[in-house]
């Protein structure tokens, strides 16, 4: 019934800071969902995660061929940590071996870095999509840096018209209204450990930039994957079905599953309002999977 468009596995499970599912496990969580298969994102930037190789990922897709979609991912400071490193050997390679997209790409600069604009030129010359997590400060935090209102992002839009931008994360997704705080895009982490924040809550009586960088970039996608999209979608029970009708070819099924015990609220949101009639059956099977077929080249 889904595609999952964004998932996390480890050959073998690291210690801190999430214990993430092996790939035997996050198929067993597919099964209990009704989750076809899904798109596995290595993760490669330290400031968060132990690097993981891609090269495991393709394992686990070379297992698992009707299950797991690979991806590849790499750092944009990788090779020669500067703005002319040949980032494109590594991405059409992965992209050779089968990898389907690049992502996730977070590591704690800002988008319009040069290294981080050396590694996005690539994918567009490589065609690969690319997912990416945002973050509203730089230092303490994963994820590229955006200025309030996602300058950085349109920025980028206009520079690669040919890539394709998965937007991720509570950055992106907090942009469907107007801030009502700049703090309110993003979690940070406390220093005795977890993270705090919070989602914007409320009626969209006002659309913010996020939709209407949709409507003007053909280029730029919705990842529904990690509580984000559902809070942003979720809050107002009148926009969220029209924003999901409007947007209905470039928005796609996500889990942005971690560890085991995950929620996959995204399931639940699309299943209660196909029932319920707020989405059509159309609108229900393109971002449950037919986006990410299409997308992805998948069948």
């Amino acid at each position: 019934m889904f595609i999952d468009i964004h998932a996390h596995a480890y050959r073998k499970t690291p210690p801190l800071p999430v214990p993430f599912c092996t790939p035997d496990q996050l198929l067993q969580r597919y099964d209990e969902a009704g989750i076809e298969k899904g798109a596995v994102l290595p993760i490669v930037s330290p400031e968060i995660y132990l690097p993981q190789a891609n090269e495991d990922i393709l394992e686990m897709a070379e297992r698992h061929p009707d299950r797991i979609i690979p991806f590849c991912n790499v750092d944009p400071r990788a090779l020669t940590n500067a703005a002319d490193a040949p980032l494109d050997k590594l991405l059409k390679h992965y992209r050779d071996l089968g990898c389907k997209g690049l992502g996730e790409v977070m590591p704690n600069m800002p988008m319009m870095h040069p290294m981080v604009q050396n590694l996005l030129k690539h994918a567009q010359d490589a065609g690969l999509p690319v997912t990416f997590d945002g973050s509203d400060q730089v230092s303490g935090d994963f994820g590229l840096y955006d200025d309030p209102g996602l300058p950085q992002l349109e920025h980028t839009l206009q520079r690669f018209p040919d890539l394709v931008l998965l937007g991720h994360g509570p950055v992106f997704w907090s942009e469907i209204a107007p801030l009502e705080t700049p703090a309110v895009r993003g979690f940070i982490f406390r220093p005795d450990g977890g993270q705090v924040g919070r989602f914007p809550t409320g009626p969209v009586r006002e659309e913010g930039v996020m939709p209407k960088l949709l409507r003007r970039y053909p280029n730029l996608y919705g990842d529904l994957s990690d509580p984000s999209p559902y809070h942003a979608l979720s809050r107002d029970p009148d926009y969220g079905p029209k924003f999901m009708e409007e947007f209905q070819d470039r928005l796609l099924f996500g889990t942005d599953i971690c560890f085991f015990e995950m929620e996959f609220p995204m399931v639940n949101l699309l299943l209660d309002w196909r029932a319920s009639g707020k989405i059509s059956e159309t609108v229900f099977q393109k971002v449950a999977r037919e986006n990410a077929i299409n997308l992805f080249d998948l069948e």
